[in-house]
């Protein structure tokens, strides 16, 4: 699984690699059911100035356009940047199987790092998480960013 965990992962990659080319924060999420990609979406917050305009949210937008429906179970998510409490909240609404991800958020992971939304068993829905994956090519895009954000 591994194998195809990497593969996709790099789907989500190129996804924050529009993001980085449109001045956006580089992070992608593609969701995948049964080996397809159904939806895909990187961060464009500034471009539609509209403050729920992440990579996850537009992934899973475009995931129950194409299932015509709002429940995107037996999916995974690929993230390269943990997901928010915003993301993971919605995550868990469309009923994401499985959410994996790359770099860690230690300022607004909601994954694992700050909260553990997707496995509170408090809430109607648990999925199985699993970070780290490429974590250091999902950190380098983010360091990129700010890299140069920081040089204007």
């Amino acid at each position: 699984m591994i194998g195809d965990d990497e593969y996709f992962m790099n789907f989500a990659l190129r996804e924050a690699q529009k993001g980085l080319e449109s001045q956006e924060v580089p992070v992608g999420c593609v969701i995948v059911l049964d080996g397809v990609v159904i939806g895909r979406g990187h961060n464009q917050i500034e471009s539609l100035q509209d403050p729920t305009a992440h990579a996850e949210i537009l992934a899973i937008t475009a995931a129950a356009n194409y299932l015509t429906s709002r429940r995107l179970e037996r999916c995974t998510a690929y993230v390269t940047l943990e997901p928010c409490a915003m993301c993971c909240g919605a995550l868990n609404l469309a009923r994401v199987e499985r959410l994996v991800f790359g770099a860690y958020d230690p300022k607004a992971g909601a994954a694992v790092t700050l909260y553990k939304i997707p496995t509170d068993s408090r809430l109607n829905h648990v999925m199985e998480v699993e970070g780290g994956l490429l974590a250091e090519e999902c950190g380098a895009i983010l360091s990129e960013f700010f890299r140069k954000l920081r040089r204007k």
